[in-house]
């Protein structure tokens, strides 16, 4: 298994990410919808070694564009944005895209009717869709986004796990991974206190070494054979020191 991280952990401009996150010793990338488009940025990638894992196709959007929207202008707007993120991974070698659900329940048959379209089309590219279950958004728990998926019936839709969300949803990352199967499509890693998004540096909130060596233990015999991904938040006090940290405790996992 690869180790992998969401670019976003930084800011400032594209060049200077590339850089650092090259520094730190990452050989694996994940970007968002729009970003790193430029010929240089491209170049930056190729020139520096740097694989791209995944995209994440529901950043960035217009305003008024939402997936689950009411309005069938904002649901064709977002299903426009998507097919351009994935005309972007595709262009890009990228296999892995994601989305992350709306906030309400209620938007549900809204959000499938899209995601349905956003499937058939990476499907046409060989792109694979991932959902991610979100806590406080319409899909709040990894179990219940299985659930959804086996009801939505679609070969190109599939798991995101995010260990940091199952801190918050207190579920066991084992039993997620085992029930996912083959529907598991990405995983993502970072810590929080347990009750908030806070993608903190790994063993810096309540994830315990114990419980990391768990998640990669159930990993191993599962079908995936993706990257895990490291997906901190740009406003920690050093978020150059924080990817540099964890890279290296997840190192001993891998």
């Amino acid at each position: 298994m690869e180790l992998s991280c969401c670019a976003w952990a930084l800011t400032g401009r594209e060049k200077d990410t590339l850089n650092t996150l090259a520094d730190i010793g990452f050989n694996s990338i994940d970007i968002q919808a729009k970003t790193f488009q430029n010929p240089d940025a491209q170049s930056q990638i190729k020139d520096l070694g740097l694989a791209l894992s995944c995209l994440a196709m529901s950043f960035n959007m217009d305003d008024g564009a939402a997936l689950d929207s009411t309005s069938p202008t904002g649901r064709q707007t977002a299903l426009d944005h998507c097919r351009a993120a994935l005309d972007q991974a595709a262009g890009l070698n990228i296999k892995t895209t994601y989305v992350v659900p709306g906030e309400d329940p209620a938007g549900l048959p809204h959000f499938s009717e899209t995601m349905l379209q956003v499937a058939d089309y990476a499907a046409e590219r060989g792109i694979r869709v991932g959902i991610e279950h979100f806590p406080g958004k319409a899909l709040p728990t990894a179990a219940g986004t299985l659930e959804y998926l086996a009801d939505l019936g679609h070969d190109n839709l599939y798991l995101l796990l995010d260990t940091g969300h199952l801190q918050m949803s207190k579920e066991d990352p084992a039993a997620i991974i085992a029930a996912a199967g083959d529907r598991l499509t990405y995983v993502h890693l970072d810590d929080n206190d347990g009750d908030g998004d806070l993608h903190w540096s790994l063993l810096d909130g309540v994830l315990t070494e114990a419980a990391l060596s768990a998640i990669f233990s159930a990993l191993g015999p599962s079908p995936y054979s993706g990257p895990a991904s490291l997906e901190l938040n740009p406003n920690l006090p050093d978020p150059t020191a924080a990817l540099a940290e964890s890279r290296d405790i997840t190192l001993k996992y891998l």
